[in-house]
């Protein structure tokens, strides 16, 4: 941790400029244009500027297209031996010098696997921006196969040529399915790399006030696998109020920005809060970075709002960030409620043995009622009582007053690692979270969701303040809370993470929870 702040940190912090320095293992490095710009301040021309290109970003953009077209070229595989009319349409054509299995192959193989690359090119998905985090990168993949599908067929419409439809579809969507399942591999690939060795990460010095800062840190740093590591924080205000604090980064003030950068090695800087509500300021900045291969980045006060609500209208060359409401009825909240009932109909059919034997070992375990239930606060604030395996001792709620100051969170909810009152076939299904899946129950019957914040117990009084914006939804077996830590959270952290989901709820995050939530149970991370 840093003390220090100011003109004593400059020198202490300052990285010698010898060009044997070292550089933290993994982290990115490029190289610097040293040539300055001209004194009217008109940068060079843009043809002939110097750029830094990620080093992870190029080799990362290659693979992809590796497996892009290895995709599509085994989608047209997989059409063309399983379905006997995929060549109808060629066959009985005269098409001058190529036959028609020869014009199919050719089409099958070469056109259209190239057309993948070229649409998912002009779609975007090779972007920086889009690679590694967040769901935009698959929902372009998505748009890039209608575009497909739709070419294919103005095409065939435009030569009369009768293709399959069986072959169309088979094509486009084992083409969609293998590009999204590898790139979701590459991308943990990716991530895996970015926490273990620091490969793909990007070097950020954060330039704002100090509370700005460490908020900004605090975000940053909660998600490794998004490749951003603050190595320094520059202070635009309140320099004399810093002395003396703790920080977790060294902490710079009265420094040019840019020379700043290159000393601390980094190609990121970070504008927070504040600081880019300065006028002109921003602006020059952007001006002065142009050519250096730095990217600039802006971290408004405004947190914890996903993109989706946040759309940028100019008036006059000013940006404002209009905020959109959350997003809690209309078409996708019915296709979300539909989802539900229909997949709990199915899980409950399918996993029925299953429940069955875990019924017979609770029974043997510790004789007694096989379900627990307990009231808790749903949508809206109604009560509602929860299915649950029972993995406690029958005595459980009597002897939970002996233990209560042994409570390891801070929270609303009773949490123990070792908790005495759990069997040891109840510590089994707590830590594979078996106990929770005959809430499929009261998702059945509209109670409770597949994704939502955690129900809580309907004994802890009224719910006051942020807390209560969580009864807005209905509370999920899983959640944005339960992938994120479950138990190791803290019980702020875990009612930030609800709102969060309340907030910027859609079908796209729920998957993308769902598929989260796979890795976390097999992993058995927070589960006691």
């Amino acid at each position: 941790m840093r003390e220090d702040v100011g003109e004593v940190t400059t020198s202490l912090h300052r990285p010698t400029t010898d060009s044997s320095r070292s550089q933290p293992v993994g982290y990115e490095s490029f190289e610097w244009q040293e040539t300055p710009p001209p004194s009217n301040g008109v940068p060079r021309s843009a043809w002939t500027r110097q750029r830094r290109v990620s080093r992870w970003h190029r080799p990362y953009t290659f693979a992809l297209v590796i497996v892009d077209l290895l995709s599509a070229l085994v989608a047209s595989y997989i059409a063309d031996t399983l379905l006997e009319k995929s060549k109808s349409g060629f066959i009985n054509r005269s098409w001058g010098l190529f036959d028609g299995i020869e014009l199919f192959n050719f089409f099958a193989y070469i056109v259209l696997p190239l057309g993948w690359l070229l649409l998912l090119w002009t779609a975007g998905t090779y972007d920086r921006r889009y690679l590694g985090l967040g769901s935009e990168e698959f929902k372009r993949v998505v748009r890039c196969s209608v575009t497909v599908v739709a070419t294919v067929s103005l095409l065939a419409f435009a030569t009369k040529t009768d293709l399959s439809r069986g072959t169309v579809a088979t094509v486009s969507l084992s083409a969609l399915v293998l590009i999204l399942v590898n790139r979701a591999m590459a991308r943990q690939i990716l991530h895996y790399s970015r926490r273990r060795t620091g490969y793909g990460a990007h070097r950020m010095v954060l330039v704002g006030t100090l509370p700005e800062a460490i908020e900004v840190y605090t975000h940053v740093t909660r998600s490794p696998a998004a490749g951003l590591i603050p190595v320094a924080i520059h202070l635009t205000d309140g320099i004399s109020a810093a002395r003396g604090i703790e920080t977790p980064v060294p902490v710079f003030a009265g420094r040019d920005v840019l020379t700043l950068v290159r000393e601390v090695g980094a190609d990121t800087i970070a504008v927070c809060g504040s600081a880019s509500a300065e006028p002109g300021e921003l602006r020059r900045l952007a001006w002065q970075l142009e050519g250096t291969g730095v990217d600039l980045v802006v971290a408004p006060q405004l947190t914890d709002i996903a993109g989706p609500r946040v759309h940028i209208r100019p008036i006059e060359g000013l940006p404002l960030l209009h905020v959109e409401e959350p997003t809690l009825s209309g078409p996708g909240w019915l296709i979300k409620n539909l989802m539900d009932r229909v997949a709990a109909a199915l899980g409950l059919l399918l996993i029925s043995p299953i429940l069955a034997v875990i019924a017979i070992g609770i029974s043997l375990s510790d004789p007694g009622p096989v379900f627990f239930r307990q009231t808790r606060v749903g949508h809206d604030g109604r009560t509602f009582r929860v299915w649950k395996f029972r993995t406690m001792y029958q005595d459980a709620e009597e002897r939970k007053a002996t233990l209560e100051e042994l409570n390891e969170s801070d929270g609303m909810l009773f949490k123990m690692k070792h908790d005495p009152r759990i069997f040891a076939f109840g510590q089994k299904l707590r830590a594979t979270s078996l106990d929770e899946l005959p809430q499929l129950i009261n998702v059945l019957k509209g109670e409770m969701s597949l994704v939502g914040p955690r129900p809580l117990p309907a004994d802890d009084g009224d719910y006051l303040g942020d807390v209560r914006r969580r009864l807005l939804v209905r509370p999920g077996i899983t959640g944005l809370w339960q992938v994120s830590g479950r138990s190791d959270l803290s019980w702020d952290e875990a009612v930030r993470l609800d709102l969060y989901y309340v907030d910027n709820w859609s079908l796209t995050y729920d998957l993308s929870i769902l598929w989260r939530t796979i890795w976390v149970v097999l992993k058995r991370k927070g589960a006691y």
